[in-house]
């Protein structure tokens, strides 16, 4: 037998990966409706004092569940094939003031997928997401969970750090959204926590504020979404870790509904 050329598997797999990519985009499977999905409701507590929004339609942000993935690729594979799409990326102004694209961090076959909203300047500098303060608060509220770092997958909705750390522009967050999104299909995340306004906004098709958003469970192409508060928020407003940690106790209680148990006891109290 010949062996493969590992060069020749990956272009296989990145070609492979295209025309999925491709075939989604002309049947639709990432865009149509779906029915409903579950979602536990809990007293809002925001606390920015805006009008609550009109009830959202059933399974806002959602579309039907994931096709099929290519066949003969398994999580790291599809992932490496989205990070070879990927590139050296230059589909949006942000890549010309960036040191390094950071692409993600984490198990490729996590159960539990956390989003941000894009790198800083940490981040930037070592190429990881969360690696600054509010990746160090971050890796606090995973601990608690009784997960790790290593055990979980981080991304960000832009790949590249907006300057000044500003927020992701819209055409930003468009050039970058293919490729969270082909992340999500790669790892197959069984909950997916978003983290800030602009990962809520971006997976669920709402202009919502965060504080009316956090706490309610909401879907994204078939898979349950807990928004809550970005890390770097939460340093800034320290009396709002409470809910935070609710919104974090419901995802443990979900994944122990999926048979999904921490490789640490979570805390019981925070």
């Amino acid at each position: 037998m010949t062996d493969r050329d590992p060069a020749d598997e990956l272009r296989a797999l990145v070609t492979g990966f295209r025309a999925h990519l491709a075939w989604r985009a002309r049947t639709g499977a990432w865009s149509a409706p779906a029915g409903p999905a579950p979602r536990r409701h809990r007293p809002d507590a925001g606390g920015d004092g805006a009008p609550a929004d009109a009830p959202a339609p059933a399974g806002l942000g959602d579309a039907a569940a994931p096709a099929a993935a290519p066949a003969g690729t398994d999580r790291a594979a599809r992932l490496a094939a989205v990070r070879a799409e990927l590139g050296d990326c230059t589909r949006c102004k942000l890549h010309a003031g960036r040191r390094t694209i950071v692409f993600g961090v984490g198990d490729p076959n996590a159960p539990l997928m956390f989003v941000g909203e894009g790198p800083g300047a940490e981040e930037d500098r070592r190429g990881e997401p969360f690696v600054g303060p509010a990746g160090q608060l971050l890796d606090k509220m995973i601990a608690a969970m009784g997960w790790t770092r290593s055990r979980v997958y981080i991304a960000n909705v832009v790949k590249c750090r907006p300057p000044n750390n500003r927020d992701p522009e819209p055409d930003e967050i468009e050039a970058c959204e293919p490729f969270l999104f082909g992340q999500i299909e790669a790892i197959d995340p069984k909950v997916i926590v978003t983290l800030g306004r602009p990962a809520a906004h971006l997976l669920l098709r709402t202009r919502a504020p965060i504080s009316r958003l956090r706490g309610r469970w909401q879907s994204f192409r078939g898979r349950p979404v807990m928004p809550t508060f970005h890390p770097a928020f939460l340093l800034r407003s320290p009396d709002k870790k409470r809910e935070a940690w609710q919104d974090l106790q419901q995802v443990i209680a979900r994944l122990d509904e999926l048979g999904i148990a921490p490789p640490h006891p979570p805390r019981t109290a925070r």
